[in-house]
C-alpha cells in the first residue's frame, strides 16, 4: 500500500527508514574465526573480577571482563552483513542493570528533575527540516504535534516486509506515560520496561543516575555471559525461544500466537536470566547503546587485524540507505521480532535508530564501571 504525502513526511522526519527494514537476505559468514588469535599486541591488563573494595550498586550485577569475538557466529544463518565479520575485542568488567530501566525508575527520574522527553516536546519544524531531504514540504500544524510511533497489527498478510509503514503509525500523544497512544497508560505497570524514550532521554537519565549506556561490545559481553560461540544467550537451540524471551510468534505482523505468554511488552524478570543474572537480554524491548550505527564498522575494524580493547564503536555514523540519519545502535530485539522478519533476539543482532526517535518497543539499561564508582 502507498502512504499519502503527510504520512511519508512524518516517517521521513522521524528518521526510521532503516530501523524496521531488518529483513535482509541471510548470508553465510565468509570468514570463519573460531576463537581469538594469540594476542601479538600489548594490551593493558583487563579488569576481569569484581575488585574487592567495590560493592554492586542496587539493582546491578558484575559482568566479568574478557576477550571474545564480537559479532556474528558462523552457524547463525540469519546474521546480516552489518554483524560481520566477527572482530576480536577485550573488555574490562563492569556493573550492569539486572533489568531494563522500568516505568517506576524512570518516573522517579522525571519527578525529581521535571524532565520532558523527546516525544512530549513541541515539534520545531526549523530543526526537523535539517534532518530530512531538501525541499520536503512542511506538514500542516495539526500534524506537527508531540507524539511518537506506535505499532498496529495488519488485517491481512504483508507480502512486502520492507514496507514498515504498514504496521507503524505516527500517534499524537504517544509518550512514555502513554506508550500505545493517548488512551493508554502505565498504571499498575511499574515493573514494565519504560519505552517511548529516545537516546537523548536515556542519556538524561544516565546523567541523573550517575551511570552511562553500555557500548555495543559491553552489551554483547554481558548478553553472552560466557557463551561466546552461540547464536542466542542460551545456546543455539531456536526451539527454546518461547521459554527464554518475549518475541513475536506467528505470522508477522498479522497474528501473534502468544506462545510465550505476551503480545506486547512483559514485566521485567518474566523470563529466565542469563548466566550472569541479567534479564531480557533477548526480546521484550530494544536497548540503546552508546555506539554510532555504522554499517561499515565491522568490516573496517576487521581489516585492521588487531584486538580492540574497550572499543567505543565507529567514530561517525553511516547508514547507506538513510544518509540524513545519525543513528545509535540498539540491541536485543523486542516483542515484535520474529523468525520470519529479523530474529533480532540473536546476540549479535543490532539495528540503528536516530537519537531523537522514541518507539513503543525501545528502552534501555545502564552500566557503571569501576572508575565511575571511585
Amino acid at each position: 500500500m502507498k502512504l499519502n504525502l503527510i504520512t511519508k513526511i512524518i516517517f521521513t522526519a522521524t528518521l526510521l527508514l532503516t530501523l524496521f527494514s531488518c529483513k535482509e537476505e541471510a548470508k553465510t559468514v565468509e570468514k570463519v574465526i573460531e576463537k581469538p588469535k594469540v594476542l601479538a599486541q600489548k594490551l593493558t591488563p583487563l579488569v576481569i573480577n569484581q575488585p574487592e573494595n567495590t560493592t554492586a550498586p542496587e539493582g546491578m550485577v558484575w559482568v566479568p571482563g574478557g576477550a571474545f569475538l564480537q559479532g556474528a557466529v558462523p552457524q547463525d544463518k540469519m546474521a546480516m552483513d552489518h554483524e560481520k565479520p566477527a572482530i576480536e575485542v577485550a573488555i574490562d568488567g563492569f556493573f550492569m542493570d539486572v533489568t531494563e530501566v522500568t516505568n517506576a525508575q524512570f518516573a522517579k527520574f522525571v519527578k525529581e528533575t521535571g524532565y520532558i522527553t523527546t516525544s512530549e516536546r513541541k515539534i520545531d519544524w526549523e530543526e526537523m527540516k535539517k534532518q530530512v531531504p531538501e525541499g520536503t514540504p512542511k506538514p500542516h500544524d495539526s500534524i506537527l504535534q508531540p507524539g511518537s510511533l506506535t505499532f498496529k497489527k495488519t488485517k491481512s498478510s504483508v507480502p512486502n516486509l520492507y514496507d514498515f509503514s504498514q504496521w507503524w503509525k505516527w500517534t499524537i500523544g504517544a509518550s512514555w506515560q502513554h506508550p500505545n497512544g493517548p488512551e493508554s497508560n502505565i498504571k499498575g505497570k511499574d515493573t514494565y520496561p519504560v519505552v517511548q524514550v529516545s537516546f537523548e532521554d536515556a542519556m538524561a537519565y544516565c546523567e541523573w543516575s550517575g551511570k552511562r549506556l553500555p557500548t555495543e561490545a559491553e552489551w554483547e559481553l554481558a548478553a553472552r555471559a560466557g557463551n561466546y560461540g552461540t547464536t542466542y544467550f542460551w545456546g543455539d537451540e531456536a526451539t527454546l525461544l518461547k521459554e527464554q524471551a518475549n518475541t513475536w510468534e506467528g505470522e508477522f505482523p498479522v497474528v501473534n500466537t502468544k506462545l510465550d505468554g505476551f503480545e506486547l511488552r512483559a514485566p521485567v524478570k518474566t523470563y529466565p536470566a542469563n548466566d550472569y543474572g541479567l534479564y531480557d537480554m533477548a526480546g521484550n524491548v530494544w536497548e540503546w547503546t552508546s555506539d554510532w550505527y555504522n554499517t561499515n564498522y565491522y568490516e573496517d575494524a576487521a581489516s585492521q587485524n588487531r584486538v580492540r580493547q574497550n572499543p567505543q564503536g565507529a567514530g561517525t555514523p553511516y547508514t547507506a540507505n538513510n544518509p540524513y540519519a545519525k543513528e545509535k545502535i540498539i540491541k536485543g530485539g523486542s516483542f515484535l521480532c520474529s523468525a520470519s522478519y529479523c530474529a533480532s533476539y540473536r546476540v549479535s543482532a543490532k539495528m540503528g535508530s536516530s537519537t531523537d526517535s522514541s518507539l513503543e518497543h525501545t528502552g534501555f539499561r545502564t552500566v557503571v564501571t569501576v572508575d565511575i564508582l571511585r
